[in-house]
């Protein structure tokens, strides 16, 4: 898939609303649109295990955005399941909603309820996943083979001059084109070093659903199959990494090889801070939810035009053949030098990230006084 125009730049925010009020799952939706009343965005989040963010991030961000908008959210969560995915869907576009934004579980579900979505008349967008073969009128996400090259840099950077160094890979989910995209950024700068000999690949394993429970399964048998012998491992993102980490902990081996994540969880932090985890990537969750909020609102308000304006690029869909409109941003590599900038911008707190055992290194590392 081809992407192109520029990212935007971390500044494309909105003003956020104190308070903040969604439909969680299970919990209360808003009434089927009327005339007179606030326009309704439906939002459908994939699932709370992947990763913690759809949960803890995306879902105030975009509900306190929407809501200072003048927009009703109605937000689920499809909690990995297929089928609730395809009936939380089928409700949404059961009661009218003005547009429709999704996170799909996989490419084909995704694209068969934006099938739906079309012939009802709402618009769609892509939410940080596309649907490849969809008809999403547009895609808002952060330029995932941006985040995979920042994943290969850091890797290069933690393991330093080790020829042939041995590396294992424990890729994301097939059905997750996101994934794919992390690991074509990747390749960017392994690629040849892979071709080179300058790394050596041991294994490369996509984890279905990335299932941090079959991570783990994969990477202890992967390790075993190394004789033990490893040099460095590439986790997609910091569920992945936990799981790596733990097994490399009871080996005595955590800290020892560098270990790469992404999403710049709390847990994942922490393991950065500890040493344990070499690197993180933080993709500004708070730009992409407020972008999409912007877009989705453009549309339920009916300024198809001003919608437009913000989708400053294309992502060629190649199954559909095909040029979505597209919202990408950009992503920063986190380590334990620079940490401490995430404490200063607000996305993590010092309270949550500092407590018990890592009291002492966040005063280390400045990110408390004392």
């Amino acid at each position: 898939m081809r992407r192109s125009g520029r990212a935007l730049p971390a500044g494309l925010v909105l003003a956020l609303a104190a308070g903040c009020g969604t439909s969680g799952g299970g919990g209360d939706a808003p009434p089927p649109a009327t005339r007179g009343e606030k326009p309704v965005v439906g939002v459908i989040l994939p699932d709370r295990t992947s990763s913690t963010r759809w949960e803890e991030q995306d879902r105030p961000l975009l509900s306190q955005a929407f809501q200072l908008a003048g927009v009703e959210p109605f937000i689920e969560n499809a909690d990995g399941d297929e089928t609730r995915f395809r009936s939380i869907a089928d409700e949404m576009i059961h009661r009218g909603v003005e547009v429709l934004m999704i996170t799909p579980l996989t490419s084909e579900s995704g694209a068969a309820v934006e099938a739906q979505a079309a012939a009802a008349g709402i618009p769609v967008i892509d939410y940080d996943r596309i649907s490849l073969g969809g008809s999403a009128e547009y895609y808002v996400s952060v330029d995932n083979e941006d985040v995979g090259e920042l994943q290969a840099e850091g890797l290069v950077s933690c393991l330093g001059d080790r020829p042939g160094a041995r590396v294992i890979e424990i890729q994301g989910s097939p059905s997750d084109y996101n994934a794919t995209q992390f690991q074509n950024g990747q390749r960017r700068l392994l690629g040849p070093k892979y071709d080179s000999g300058a790394l050596t690949l041991l294994t490369s394993t996509q984890i279905d659903r990335w299932d941090p429970v079959l991570g783990k399964q994969v990477f202890e048998r992967n390790l075993a199959d190394a004789g033990g012998r490893v040099d460095a491992v590439v986790a997609a993102n910091d569920g992945l990494a936990e799981v790596v980490v733990e097994v490399l902990r009871e080996r005595g081996l955590a800290g020892k090889i560098p270990v790469t994540g992404q999403d710049a969880t709390l847990d994942g932090l922490k393991s950065v801070l500890r040493g344990e985890q070499c690197m993180t990537v933080h993709k500004h969750i708070r730009n992409e939810a407020e972008a999409a909020a912007r877009l989705a609102t453009a549309l339920a308000k009916g300024d198809v035009s001003g919608a437009d304006d913000l989708a400053t690029g294309n992502t060629r869909d190649l199954v559909a053949r095909r040029d979505v409109k597209s919202v990408l941003l950009g992503a920063t590599l986190i380590t334990r030098a620079n940490l401490r900038s995430l404490v200063v911008d607000g996305v993590v707190g010092s309270e949550e990230l500092c407590g018990g055992d890592l009291a002492e290194l966040c005063r280390q590392n400045d990110i408390v006084s004392g």
